[in-house]
């Protein structure tokens, strides 16, 4: 199983595995530790240099199984580095993505536990509910739309269980570690106003995100891939070669049009989605 994935400068090929299965299992179990621990490790990319996308991706989705194993269950899915900017500052030409599961999911309204992460960071997301499933190859826009129940606002939580920067080295996390470290999952929280697909325009929804009662962040949903159902038909496209789809009942996070805003703990936060209502919770 392989993707196209390449880089910006079209140097080596991304879709090879350059890690053995082996090693991949061990660094999924390092990772599962690094969360439970809430101690970072050092980058897969600074220890292993070669390893490719593929490997990340083989990574992210052997810590997924360990925690499936252990009773967890798939609430849904989130897309990452949706901006044209984020895109450039990894190196890639495309989003990555993630599995979310059931123990990321916190009620709008309510305390977030901060012990439950390392270094959080809020973002602001559209979230798609899906009635029908998806399955790719080809699969469209339209697609997404026909499929999709209810578009709801979203709070992602992201979290890092690797280093931003190497502590030895200076080197910066690569795309490659965020994907490894399941596209930098940690929660999510959905509130205001259900709706259906068909009666707004996506691109026009805005939110600003306040923490302890100052804006911190403001943002358009165009700026995830001009729709963000555009990276729905994509994420259900990138998982056929897996064997796998988007099911009926999923929640899949479009991708965020905000920069992440860092996270201490008793600090309250609200995102702003105007006619579409907002979302509030804390960190205790």
């Amino acid at each position: 199983m392989s993707f196209d994935h390449r880089d910006e400068s079209g140097g080596s090929d991304q879709t090879a595995l350059t890690l053995d299965a082996r090693l991949i299992a061990s660094l999924a179990s390092e990772l599962n530790n690094a969360e439970q621990s809430r101690e970072q490790i050092r980058q897969f990319s600074v220890r292993y240099p070669g390893m490719t996308i593929a490997d990340g991706y083989h990574i992210s989705k052997q810590w997924v199984d360990l925690k499936l194993a252990a009773g967890r269950s798939v609430y849904g899915h989130k897309i990452g580095l949706t901006s044209r900017a984020m895109q450039q500052a990894a190196g890639i030409t495309e989003p990555d993505y993630g599995t979310l599961l059931d123990d990321m999911v916190f009620a709008q309204g309510g305390d977030v536990p901060f012990s439950r992460f390392i270094t959080p960071k809020v973002e602001v997301e559209l979230a798609f509910v899906l009635g029908k499933q998806i399955e790719g190859p080809g699969v469209t826009i339209f697609d997404v739309l026909k499929a999709t129940e209810y578009v709801i606002p979203a709070v992602e939580i992201i979290d890092s269980r690797t280093y931003p920067v190497d502590p030895e080295t200076g080197a910066r996390r690569r795309v490659q570690d965020t994907i490894s470290d399941n596209a930098a999952n940690a929660g999510i929280i959905v509130g205001g106003l259900p709706m259906r697909p068909d009666n707004i325009d996506m691109r026009w929804i805005g939110a600003m995100l306040s923490r302890n009662a100052v804006i911190e962040e403001t943002g358009v949903a165009a700026g995830v891939l001009n729709n963000p159902a555009n990276g729905v038909a994509w994420l259900a496209n990138r998982l056929a070669p897996w064997g796998q789809s988007l099911k009926a009942g999923e929640t899949v996070l479009g991708g965020s049009f905000t920069r992440p805003v860092e996270v201490k703990s008793g600090d309250v936060f609200n995102a702003d989605f105007g006619p579409l209502g907002a979302i509030g919770f804390r960190f205790v």
